[in-house]
């Protein structure tokens, strides 16, 4: 393997001044100074982390030239001798809450808007980091507690985690990471926490988002290590503090060991975010002939809301699989599987503590839960100003159909067109395709507040669009191709009902979407639908079936690149390799529902695509037929597939 190559991140990476040391965790320790005066052997000292490394590099046009300026890489603290230390520290307190609280709450959209604000508050966070260390022992003298100190340093990875919601940048998320491990590890908040309810209440809250970061890094260790502590510290302090209810920390607890029973190892025995090692390297991608444009992905929305699916607190099982569906792996070409499968996490090796410097940063990500039409939009708008000109916005839709006995949709002028012919001078908004079979992203009964109608996106088709509706009611989005004014939009959709399961009484499963699952992991959706489970499939056959599912992607995605006949739409975004594998994934989840013996020659079980992609790749080719066959015959499954019916047609 070669030797690691550390990145220089966005707040000037320290390691960059190291180029000797090989661990990241090793050496963050390493970094850390002698005990600070006031403390003593037993207080093990809190993480002394670089101020140039604290300061997150800034976009914004006004900064971007000069992200550290000279006043915050020198220490900056220094005060007039008159005034008492510990004034001067809780002056700093007092500043960095009012600048904490200000963009706490502020929206992650709009992200060139606020680059300012967070610049201002790292830095004098900073500024409080430092100044705690250099006048450690005045500080304790006047009353400086140790939970104090580990509410900035989780403060500090609150912010990070922020970042990365907003950027979508993997180095935030790290450092989030690193900020809350210190934390932890070194116990700020466990003395007195259960004389103070406040206090019990900051451990539980920074637990808690603590495993949001860890979920989301696939730290699935320390995620059962964090359910743990969460679960000893609520019954600690139902015991202590008997006049409180803690109903709602019992309900997150339930929350997050539910969403742990469904993102199994199973589900992880393979990255779903985008390996250089596993996926074809976006260098080698093949592009399509006479290809006028290309185009990349620049920014996502996702949103998902069923009635009582999985989630924790605001990211559903389907917009967490989507959202690293749509990241680079950091570990990036060092790479490496362990080959088995464990029972309690991930069966791979992330190689955590070693990232890839030659990623290209990640598509930006709006993550949405039960918005309003006036808020989804508002995001939507946003998001589209902001998007580069040779960007490609994905809407990631997944929700059930709106209920049209409870909303009726604008049908007026119903007769000024049908659902599949447009006249150059009818009014599109007047086609009743536009205006019916919407989604609803919120619950029932709340006036119509939360519910999309194809109509909506109409504005927003100036833009290039990648969209994948998964509902009931996806095909109507359809109505959005049905004009030549404006550009065509890339649709993946998702069938209008759910292919029954091998075996099982009930097919409503509760991992996700069935048509999520073949985009994100289509492997394990795949074996999910032939009522397989990871406990009764060896490791061998994953491999063997990786292997051959790999395979066939790649032969679909020379197919796509070399027809004649294939739509524009896709011809441009086909480079791009997160379109790109969604794309692919999308053809091989078509060609098993299409021969999968219980949907067999049933439209309401088959995805549609518009515009429509070549014959070529239709299930019935050879190429569809042949990587269905391969992939059943290694799980003993070809009798659950009409493969001799669908074997008729040209390859």
């Amino acid at each position: 393997m070669p030797t690691p190559v550390y990145p220089c991140t966005p707040f000037t990476f320290w390691q960059s001044k190291n180029p000797k040391k090989t661990s990241h965790k090793a050496t963050l320790c390493s970094i850390h100074p002698p005990f600070p005066a006031g403390c003593d052997a037993s207080d093990p000292s809190p993480p002394a982390f670089d101020v140039d490394r604290l300061i997150p590099q800034c976009s914004s046009r006004s900064i971007a030239s000069d992200p550290l300026p000279p006043c915050v890489r020198q220490s900056n603290t220094t005060t007039n001798v008159n005034v008492p230390v510990s004034e001067v520290y809780w002056s700093l307190v007092a500043k960095a809450d009012k600048k904490f609280s200000k963009i706490r709450d502020l929206p992650y959209y709009e992200r060139n808007r606020y680059d300012t604000y967070f610049y201002k508050v790292f830095k004098v966070y900073t500024q409080l980091w430092k100044f705690q260390q250099e006048n450690r022992q005045k500080l304790v003298e006047a009353g400086l507690k140790r939970w104090e100190i580990g509410d900035i340093a989780s403060r500090i990875g609150q912010l990070y985690f922020g970042q990365y919601m907003r950027t979508s940048e993997a180095n935030y998320l790290s450092e989030s990471y690193i900020f809350y491990e210190a934390v932890l590890t070194r116990e700020y908040f466990k003395d007195g926490i259960l004389q103070d309810l406040n206090l019990a209440n900051k451990q539980l809250r920074f637990l808690a988002r603590f495993l949001t970061v860890c979920l989301v890094l696939n730290r699935r260790e320390m995620v059962y290590q964090l359910v743990n502590h969460l679960k000893m510290l609520v019954g600690d302090c139902k015991r202590t503090f008997q006049d409180t209810d803690f109903k709602e920390w019992k309900l997150v607890i339930q929350e997050i060991t539910k969403f742990l029973k469904v993102d199994t190892a199973f589900m992880n025995i393979r990255p779903l975010r985008y390996s250089l090692t596993l996926d074809l390297h976006p260098d080698s991608l093949p592009h399509a002939v006479n290809v006028k444009r290309k185009l990349k992905l620049g920014d996502a929305i996702l949103c998902s809301y069923h009635p009582n699916e999985v989630k924790v607190s605001e990211l559903t099982f389907d917009t967490f699989r989507m959202l690293q569906c749509l990241e680079w792996e950091p570990s990036g070409s060092f790479y490496k599987s362990s080959g088995t499968m464990s029972t309690g996490g991930q069966g791979v090796s992330y190689s955590q503590e070693i990232s890839d410097p030659t990623l290209p940063p990640n598509p930006r990500k709006a993550v949405l839960y039960r918005p309003s039409i006036t808020h989804f939009l508002a995001v939507l708008a946003t998001v589209c100003e902001e998007l580069p000109p040779d960007g490609v916005l994905l809407l990631y839709l997944s929700a059930p159909e709106c209920n049209v006995n409870n909303v009726q949709p604008n049908t007026a002028h119903s007769d000024a067109c049908d659902n599949t012919t447009l006249s150059p001078d009818t009014n599109i908004m007047n086609c009743p395709g536009y205006h019916s079979g919407g989604i609803n992203l919120g619950a029932k009964g709340n006036g119509g507040i939360n519910l999309i109608y194809p109509c909506d996106l109409f504005p927003f088709m100036r833009r290039p669009l990648f969209l994948v509706i998964d509902s009931g009611s996806s095909n109507t989005f359809k109505a959005l191709n049905t004009t030549t004014n404006v550009e065509l939009v890339a649709m993946l959709l998702s069938p209008s009902c759910l292919s029954p399961i091998h075996g099982a009484i009930d097919s409503h499963q509760p991992s996700g979407s069935q048509f999520t699952s073949f985009l994100t992991a289509p492997l394990q959706a795949f074996l999910s639908l032939l009522g397989f489970s990871g406990s009764d499939i060896q490791m061998d056959k994953l491999n063997k079936a990786d292997k051959v599912l790999s395979s066939s992607l790649n032969i679909w995605g020379d197919i796509l690149a070399s027809s004649d006949t294939l739509h524009p739409v896709w011809a441009q975004v086909l480079g791009d390799p997160f379109l790109r594998r969604l794309l692919l994934r999308f053809i091989f989840c078509r060609a098993v529902l299409a021969l999968y013996t219980p949907t067999f020659n049933k439209k309401e079980y088959l995805p549609e695509c518009s515009p429509t992609l070549p014959d070529s790749v239709l299930p019935t080719t050879h190429s569809s037929n042949s990587a269905v066959q391969q992939m059943a015959d290694i799980f003993d499954a070809a009798t659950m597939f009409n493969l001799t019916q669908g074997f008729n047609a040209t390859s």
